[in-house]
Formats: C-alpha cells, structure tokens, sequence
C-alpha cells in the first residue's frame, strides 16, 4: 500500500481562471511540508481529488489544406516572459465543447482560418497528457488537422497579441534552433520536420 503523501489542501486565491493551492504534504518518511500547485479546477474538481483526465486545454497541429508541407504557427507574447514566443496555435476547452470543437473554435479566433479535424491514426496520440505536473494539474490533448481560408485578427481577443506565420521545414527547422519556443510546439515541429507531404498525419499511426 502506498504511503500517504499530504493531509489537506486548501485554495489560497479567488479567480476565475486559474487558482493557487496549498498542500500539506508529507516526505517518504512522514516529515510535513508546504506544497503549492495551480489549477484552473475549482476545490472540488482539481484531479488529487478526482484522478480524472479532463481536458483543460489542446494544442493544434494545423497543416495547410494546400501546401501540407507548411504548418501554421503563432508568434505570441506572453506576460510572464515579457517575450513573445513561438507556438502552435493553442487555447481551453470552453464548457462542453470537445477538444475538436474547441480547436476549431480557437483556430478562427488565433488566426482566423478554418479548421478540419483529421480523425485517422491511433486514438493514443490524442489522450490528455499532463503539462507539468510538478506545478499544475492541468491536462491538455492534441488535435490534428488541415487549415485553410485568409489569416486575419478580425476574431483575435484584445488580451492576446499574436502574429501568425505559415512556415516550411526550412523555417521551422530554423525556429527550433534559434527562437524561444513552448515546449509542446517544439515537440510537434520534430514530428513536422520528418512528415510526409503527401501523407502529412502517417506519424500518427502505431508502429508494429
């Protein structure tokens, strides 16, 4: 059996959106000590309590409809870098919307393009995985597909400052080497960087 790890947890802020908690948490040999972690679940719903794999938040891996060989990203400043850096297009699963309907959703309002989810492959690479588990319980899910349309901020909300590019292998190898970029898009370049551009999605096929 295994040994108990913490004895209560409290929420120490009021937001909306995201909350701190702390942990009163207990080393392999039973010694107390404070542990603090955020959320964007309420006191009854954050995952020490439930175990589950609700999806919080996708990130998308979006190929254009015509050049499948370019893969759309963003460039995005983020307040706690004062940087901006470069990602896939991302955001959070509103309500009861799916991590397909929000992807869509998000696609349009990050750079005004449509979206087509792909559905093939194995259902394996689109499970909730946890972002950083030593300081959220957040879980985010991939979302594969095509874009296509006119990018445009028309939708863009006034909090987000983004900038979207169309990049080739040449210049997403490029990004990798020399910009500030989120882990998970860095991750799904590697993948884009190796794919097929006939067969954009084959990596998501299981091997064996």
């Amino acid at each position: 059996m295994e040994k108990e790890k913490f004895t209560a947890v409290r929420k120490v802020t009021d937001n909306p959106f995201f909350n701190l908690y702390e942990m009163d948490a207990l080393t392999n040999s039973g010694k107390p000590f404070g542990y603090y972690f955020g959320s964007r679940n309420d006191e009854n719903h954050i995952k020490l309590k439930t175990k589950a794999l609700n999806v919080e938040g996708i990130v998308i891996y979006p190929v254009l409809r015509e050049e499948p060989d370019k893969i759309v990203m963003i460039r995005q400043y983020r307040y706690p870098l004062d940087a901006y850096l470069y990602e896939l297009p991302a955001g959070l699963v509103d309500g009861d919307e799916t991590p397909a309907e929000a992807a869509i959703r998000e696609m349009k309002e990050e750079t005004g393009l449509d979206f087509e989810v792909y559905e093939g492959g194995s259902p394996a690479f689109r499970r909730p995985f946890f972002m950083g588990a030593g300081f959220t319980d957040e879980c985010s899910a991939a979302v594969f597909g095509y874009a296509s349309g006119h990018v445009t901020d028309k939708y863009a909300e006034d909090s987000e400052s983004i900038q979207v590019l169309l990049a080739d292998k040449k210049e997403a190898e490029r990004i990798l080497g020399e910009e500030r970029v989120s882990l998970r898009c860095a991750y799904l370049l590697m993948q884009f960087l190796r794919s097929s551009k006939n067969a954009p999605f084959d990596f998501l096929e299981c091997i064996g």
